[in-house]
């Protein structure tokens, strides 16, 4: 795990984008834990991840309409960290190629630092409230799940809330561990956030 750096925290929060800005600059190669899940549900089984498999097996109504947004967080899979164990398998394959950027919101902190080569090689990135919603809605994903409920507006919300909650509980926990996390709150710029997080890191151009 020497050659792998960590990009981590809320949804929002610009993780795929400074990763880009990082492999465009550094010729970094990301490691997407977004794009791995439906592989990594396909490895899955009820076994090792039973909340994915109950997720799997609700409507969108049962996701996002028939719960509190508290019970959502605890019940949410990915944020319970079931599938972490094949992102490391994933990263433990030998690659000749240069070093990795992980991103992703499935990167918990205490999942994470025991896989720590050096402490600063990891940063979790924390967006407000204010900055996730306006996020959502530059790239267009404000509704993409919302929308396939019977209550769209109100879906929204526990969504929104949820992720709120997730965030402030990556950040506690980020604190009590000693790690690295950057508030975004869309006072630094793109470029701005993609030099904070590369002196975090100690790259060199």
């Amino acid at each position: 795990m020497s050659q792998v750096y960590w990009i981590a925290g809320g949804s929002g929060g610009g993780k795929s984008t400074i990763a880009r800005h990082l492999h465009h600059r550094y010729g970094l190669r990301i490691y997407d834990t977004d794009a791995a899940m439906s592989d990594h549900t396909r490895r899955s089984t009820p076994q090792d991840s039973p909340f994915l498999h109950r997720f799997m097996a609700m409507d969108m109504d049962e996701r996002w309409l028939d719960r509190d947004p508290r019970t959502m967080l605890e019940t949410f899979h990915w944020f319970r960290g079931e599938g972490f164990h094949l992102i490391a398998d994933d990263l433990l394959q030998p690659d000749p190629r240069p070093p990795l950027v992980a991103e992703g919101f499935r990167l918990l902190p205490h999942l994470v630092k025991p896989l720590l080569d050096a402490p600063g090689h990891a940063v979790w990135l924390l967006p407000t409230p204010e900055f996730r919603v306006a996020a959502l809605e530059s790239r267009g994903s404000t509704w993409s799940i919302a929308q396939h409920t019977s209550d769209p507006q109100r879906a929204l919300a526990n969504l929104l809330e949820r992720d709120r909650l997730f965030t402030e509980r990556v950040a506690e926990e980020v604190e009590q561990l000693g790690l690295q996390g950057i508030e975004v709150d869309g006072s630094l710029s793109e470029d701005e956030l993609t030099e904070r997080v590369a002196a975090l890191f100690g790259l060199k151009p």
